[in-house]
């Protein structure tokens, strides 16, 4: 399973937009019902990191072919996102080892 990994620090005055645009994307994915992905996001403990888990089934780059992409939800939140970073984010590919109802 390669899932890709996206953590944004986002500036405080931001925060509640990003969690608003959240949810939108999420419900956005329950409209839309995209096969073979699965997609996660939480805040860190900060209170400013957003973190977001994707996988896309049978995919070596998630990056690449993330079905969501089609999602104006989604493309809303990618864009808006580059405008609340208070630094640039981490993108970081991971390879599951094992997974019990995540992914």
């Amino acid at each position: 399973m390669n899932i890709l990994m996206v953590r944004s620090k986002i500036k405080e005055e931001n925060v509640a937009d990003a969690q608003a645009a959240t949810e939108r994307v999420f419900q956005a994915i329950e409209q839309a019902q995209p096969t073979g992905v699965r997609y996660a996001a939480g805040w860190l403990s900060d209170g400013v990191t957003l973190v977001a888990l994707l996988e896309v089934e049978n995919s070596e780059n998630p990056r690449s072919d993330n079905p969501l992409l089609a999602l104006p939800a989604y493309a809303e939140l990618r864009d808006d996102l580059m405008q609340w970073y208070a630094e640039p984010s981490a993108v970081e590919h991971m390879t599951a080892i094992g997974s019990y109802r995540l992914f």
